[in-house]
This record gives C-alpha cells, structure tokens and sequence, in this order.
C-alpha cells in the first residue's frame, strides 16, 4: 500500500491532522504521522507514529531543552532539520510515496525544508497561508506543490474541508502512482544530461541538445535564472544526471556583481562533488541580469547597458569582472571530483557578445580567459579554447561530443579526491 508521510505541529494543528490521516486512509493510503510540534499536543491531537522528540533528537536536539529555551527560530530551525533527516530515511527505506503537510508560516517553513531535501519526483504537498503570496523560499528548485489555504489552517469549516480534502486526495493518488510505478521508475532507462540554456545561448543549446539526443541520451534543458541552475544543482546531488552540459554559466556573473538572477555560491559544485562528467562553457558570462531599466542601481549609470525587453535589462560584465570570473570557474572546476572540462569560445560569449555587437568586448573576454588558463593550470581541468563564436554550431558540436566521451569513459576513469 502506497505510504503517505504526514508532518505537522499537532500541538497546534491536531484537530485538521486527525481529520487529514482520516481522509488519507479513505482514499486508500497508509499513512505515518509525524510530530513537528514544540509544545505537548492536546488531549485531542491523534497519536503520532513519530513523536516530535524523536524529530528533535535527529537533529541532535533535545525537546525539554528547546521548549525550556523559548526561542522559537532555533525550536523551528532544529524541527525542519529534525523533520528532514526523518523523510529521508523513511524514503531510504522504501516508506514514504508522498509526503502531505498543512500549516502557517513556521510549520510551512519546517515542511518545506524537509520536502526540498527529497529527491524530484517524489511527490511533495504543502497546504500552506503562506502560498498566497511569494513562494520562492519554500519551493525553490523543487517540485513542492504549494495550495493557498484560503482561510487559516484552525478547525474544519466548509472551505478548510474542501481545500484540505483536495490536498488529501492529491497525495493520496500522487503516492498511489509512485508506488505503482516504482519498478518503472526504477527501472533501465535512457542516460540523462541536462543542459543550461539562456536566449543569448539558445542556438548552441538547440544544437548540442539534437546532438546528444541522436547519441541516445534524454537531454534535461534549463533556463539559467536563478531558479533553473539550482534545479541542476539538486538534480546532479540526487543523483539523476549522466553528464551535464553547462553551457551557459551567467547566474556566476549575477552572483558576483549583483543581479537579479544568481543561483546562488554553490553553482557549479554538486556535479563536481558527485563525480558527474561536466563540460562546461561561459555562456553569458559578457552580462549581469537585471529587471525594467529602472530597477538597475544607480551605481551602474556609467556602464554600458542594453535593454533586452521590458522586464529585462542586460549590463557588460568589465574586465575586472570577467578576470574574477575566470578565477571562479577555474577554482569550482579543479575541485570536480569527476571528469571536468571547459570550452572557451574565442569569437565571443553570447548572442549581443559579436564583433560589433552591443556587448562586443575582446579586452574583458580574453581578462576572463587568462585568469581561468592560471587558475586550472596545473589542475587536471583540461581548457579548450575553440576559434569560434558560442552559438556556431561547431563549437555546440564539439562540447556535446566531449561529454559523451568523458560520460562512456567514466566507469573506467578514477575519482579524484
């Protein structure tokens, strides 16, 4: 029977988590409930499968202790941190198929980072008062559904039992389904190699992606703002890619000089760490990404700026810039555990990074390429400087051969440490 983890405060929430596990059971699910709460639950509250002091203590807490403290961020940091170890071992142990939660902001936030931590594809459904609004920092990269509450998650009225009852019976077919379809989730498969992509980069990616699936693999493309190259990130650390064909590495320049689409400090690392092959290039290293021209800080007035579309406005990374670049891509390289390589593009960077091009700009591109050639010299990362533009077809060709040589050879190549 398809198993769903149900987690929630039930010192707060007991009555809406006894009508939920009764709803679950109706609708065919096993259900094991755990305990997030801080407090005891009242007479009322149905008894947990996990209680909340073994939650606390798989983060190396201790309950009496968080409840004497009353500090509620670190009660609330240490349940989400608790709450995560636990769904991970229950999905290592083939008892979780879905996992189903309904809260206000700080069970919503324990939840979510539980949920975030599974692997995609395990099915994840946070009935939450926060979903009205910005969701981003719950859902991140993942594939979380969030539903708005419409009223506050406090008894069961004639709008709480038709929002939470759809929420229950979306996790019960959604575990259903995964259950049923485990051994062909699990079973043989076509390799997976996932690839960046922005519109300066799109006809590279188009090509490379062609090519790579006639070599028989599934090609996984994202656009890198943010969101797309964190979604790489999790996939490579779950251990769902093959290879990854990073072509378009700009949320780098966000991170550094500020924009709006930064994946954040660890892009470029969990391929690496898990030893996936990765051929990687600078795609749209020439530009920081911005919202309207008016949003762009006035301490960039001076550089050179092009308004891509309304909601979208591009600024030249300088050369200064472009050498950090440089020594930022070569430092997460030569830490790759596993096959890296780089290719270089002589002929420029982008769609608007061409001779006589908005964002034309040898000085700050060959500033980038010598900090890189110093900073993986000696490494082990093999730099290809290819005399041609990002977007030729050649250059896209060569990148996705390169990974599917360095993802064959892989079971015979060492692990470097």
């Amino acid at each position: 029977m398809a198993t769903v983890v149900l987690a929630g405060t039930l010192d707060t929430k007991g009555e809406e988590y006894a009508w939920l596990r009764e709803r679950l059971r109706e609708y065919g699910s096993d259900v094991l409930l755990v305990d997030t709460g801080i407090q005891p639950p009242p007479a009322h509250a149905p008894t947990p499968d996990v209680p909340a002091d073994v939650v606390a203590r798989a983060a190396g807490h201790s309950l009496t202790k968080l409840r004497a403290a009353g500090d509620r961020a670190a009660a609330v940091a240490a349940m989400a941190e608790g709450l995560t170890r636990v769904v991970l071992d229950l999905h290592r142990e083939g008892r979780l198929h879905a996992v189903l939660a309904a809260a206000g902001s700080g069970g919503s936030a324990i939840a979510a980072q539980a949920m975030r931590a599974l692997p995609i594809g395990v099915p994840k459904v946070l009935v939450s008062t926060m979903a009205g609004g910005d969701v981003a920092p719950y859902v991140d990269s993942s594939d979380l559904t969030m539903m708005y509450s419409v009223v506050d998650i406090s008894g069961i009225n004639s709008v709480s039992r038709q929002v939470l009852g759809n929420a229950a019976a979306a996790a019960a077919g959604m575990a259903r389904r995964r259950e049923r379809n485990h051994e062909q989730l699990a079973g043989p498969r076509r390799k997976v190699v996932a690839a960046t992509m922005f519109g300066v980069t799109t006809p590279a990616v188009d090509t490379a992606r062609a090519r790579l699936a006639e070599l028989g693999y599934e090609v996984l493309v994202f656009h890198a703002t943010g969101a797309g190259g964190r979604a790489v990130e999790k996939l490579a650390a779950d251990g769902m890619l093959d290879g990854v064909l990073d072509l378009t590495t700009t949320e780098l320049a966000d991170e550094l000089v500020g924009g709006v689409l930064s994946a954040g400090p660890d892009r470029l690392t969990a391929a690496g760490a898990a030893a996936v092959p990765q051929v990687v290039a600078p795609g749209a290293l020439d530009m920081v990404n911005f919202g309207p021209a008016a949003s762009v800080p006035e301490r960039f007035a001076d550089r050179r700026i092009l308004v891509h579309n309304s909601t979208v406005t591009l600024m030249r990374t300088t050369a200064d810039e472009m050498t950090e670049l440089g020594t930022v891509l070569g430092h997460k390289l030569a830490a790759a555990r596993g096959p890296a390589e780089l290719f270089w593009p002589l002929r420029g960077l982008s769609a608007v990074d061409v001779t006589g091009g908005p964002f034309d700009d040898g000085v700050a591109d060959t500033a980038g390429l010598e900090a890189l050639r110093a900073t993986v010299r000696g490494s082990g990362v093999r730099l290809r400087e290819i005399d041609a533009h990002i977007n030729d077809a050649s250059f896209a060709i060569a990148m996705a051969d390169r990974l599917h040589e360095l993802i064959t050879e892989r079971s015979a190549a060492p692990v470097r440490r």
